[in-house]
């Protein structure tokens, strides 16, 4: 694969993490994704630039700056985790650059930034064993363990 840099995203990377993410939305809404690409672009504008929630999101590119990959995690806090953990809210690899080691550089990121952070743990949500099965077996891999669903409540 040649060279892949990780770094964090800053503003000016709204444009290729929008991108990354949008792909990511399609990809396993089998294209139904309807959001707006500007909508999307706002809010990573919003969260890159430091207003609101905390928000820190890794970039992978090729040697040329290209973009292969995304990752974006929140902080949150609870007793029963006893502190601040992290959880992965998007973790996106370009498909010809999967199975090059890009998503296991992405995570390593992104635990290094939690034991930085004094995290406990970080948390993802996997899309659905049944439907996306080379999903859970990556995280696994990589030394995650199942905690069981998550369910929403849409409020907006």
């Amino acid at each position: 694969m040649g060279d892949v840099r990780i770094r964090k995203a800053g503003l000016a990377d709204a444009g290729a993490v929008t991108g990354l993410v949008a792909a990511l939305l399609s990809e396993l809404s089998a294209g139904q994704n309807d959001t707006p690409r500007a909508v999307m672009l706002a809010v990573a504008e919003s969260l890159l630039s430091g207003d609101g929630p905390s928000c820190t999101v890794f970039l992978a590119e090729d040697g040329a700056g290209r973009p292969l990959g995304v990752a974006t995690l929140s902080e949150g806090a609870c007793i029963s985790t006893l502190g601040r953990f992290g959880t992965i809210r998007e973790l996106y690899v370009t498909p010809e650059s999967r199975s090059a080691g890009v998503g296991r550089l992405l995570i390593r990121a992104v635990l290094d930034h939690g034991r930085a952070h004094r995290w406990t743990r970080v948390e993802v949500g996997a899309p659905s064993a049944a439907e996306w099965p080379d999903s859970l077996r990556f995280y696994q891999r990589e030394g995650f363990t199942e905690i069981g669903p998550r369910l929403k409540f849409r409020l907006a």
